[in-house]
């Protein structure tokens, strides 16, 4: 017996709507069973986890500012994966851009200027771009698998970033802690309101949603995304090249995941450290499934995904479990959306294993090769006779 996926004609267009839902639902009955498996009241841990914090406004301008880098980096993935390139590596260009973006505050603490903030913003999507073209270009050029290229040079990555904020960038003021000079005011994203933590990143994640959709949905640019990602055959006999959309894809996601990078350098740590790796790029591969592979969607998403974040702190101080349980939350949701879509696409079917006699598969005979046996054996015993 084994178990064959086999392509469905047409998949349901309610069910494909009602996937990102269904996926959640069981996320959470599953999540009910881990808290039960624990020994927590399953229904308290839950709205521990996804209702307490609506209610409280520090808990909420938390999620705010954890869904910013989230809808920034899965804005990226999502015309990455849409173009059948699988970016695995955001987490690696989200570092290299707060690295880049943060040299001008760290090498020019004293430059207070007007251009400051748009400069380090740029420079941010420029180290998170290069770095993204480093799996682009042995894809395109030596046909090597990017999933492993973008993954490896994440930590790479890491420990670069770690490298050189206790080493040649480390305050010396800091008491021997990791860790750049704080930044100046000039090179600080602003606050969305007096005393907040939530910053203009999260504005400029928004902006970056609805831009991406305008890009795919209406544009010549989106168009050529879509038809390389359903059809490499096609998009080549429309004179569309898979090389170049490659890199581009790779250039656009590593920006993305760059900007989130020195947004949060910027916005929430106002300094670079060793702790700016909390994997919000591997992360953000959930979200911009969770969404559909849509800019729109995605924003919700991430909202979701970060709610995962706060109430995973919360249940840490209230139930005395472990923070790798929101990474369970997440690891399940991401699991039950990819189920949910594959069975969607695909009916399961159960085929029995044909049975071998001496070695060699038995194949059953056809009416035609029964015909003339019988017929063979009948002339014999009338002969016979």
């Amino acid at each position: 017996m084994r178990l064959e996926l086999q392509k469905r004609a047409g998949a349901s267009t309610l069910f494909s709507i009602l996937s990102p839902f269904i996926a959640l639902v069981l996320t959470l009955v599953a999540g009910a069973i881990m808290f039960v498996i624990l020994g927590k009241p399953p229904l308290a841990s839950l709205y521990t986890y996804f209702v307490e914090p609506l209610s409280d406004p520090w808990a909420r301008e938390q999620i705010l500012v954890k869904a910013t880098p989230l809808t920034l980096i899965a804005v990226g993935l999502a015309v990455c994966f849409r173009s059948g390139n699988w970016n695995i590596g955001a987490e690696g260009q989200y570092l290299i851009g707060g690295m880049f973006g943060a040299m001008i505050p760290v090498l020019f603490n004293d430059w207070n200027s007007p251009i400051v903030l748009p400069l380090i913003l740029i420079m941010g999507m420029l180290g998170g771009a290069l770095y993204g073209l480093i799996p682009a270009f042995l894809k395109s050029r030596f046909g090597t698998n990017e999933i492993l290229t973008s993954l490896m040079l994440v930590y790479v990555a890491q420990q670069f970033v770690d490298w050189i904020v206790r080493g040649p960038w480390r305050n010396p003021q800091g008491m021997g802690f990791p860790g750049t000079k704080k930044f100046n005011e000039s090179a600080i994203l602003p606050s969305l309101w007096q005393h907040a933590d939530a910053h203009y990143g999260a504005v400029i994640a928004l902006v970056a949603a609805i831009g991406v959709w305008f890009m795919l949905a209406k544009t010549t640019k989106g168009f050529e995304v879509t038809v390389l990602g359903q059809s490499p055959r096609a998009g080549r006999f429309a004179g569309f090249s898979v090389k170049n959309m490659t890199i581009f894809a790779f250039l656009f996601s590593g920006a993305m995941a760059g900007l989130a990078g020195i947004s949060e350098v910027s916005g929430s740590v106002e300094k670079l450290d060793d702790k700016l790796s909390l994997g919000y790029g591997f992360t953000a591969i959930i979200v911009a499934f969770l969404g559909r592979l849509n800019p729109l969607g995605i924003v919700a998403a991430a909202l979701v995904l970060a709610l995962s974040y706060i109430g995973g702190e919360a249940a840490q101080i209230s139930l005395g479990v472990s923070d790798r349980a929101a990474r369970v939350f997440q690891g399940l949701l991401l699991f039950f959306v990819l189920a949910c879509d594959t069975l969607i696409h695909y009916r399961v079917r159960l085929l029995r294993t044909p049975k071998k006699l001496s070695g060699k598969t038995h194949q059953p005979h056809s009416p035609s090769q029964v015909d003339t046996a019988k017929a063979k054996v009948w002339n014999q015993v009338g002969h016979g006779n």
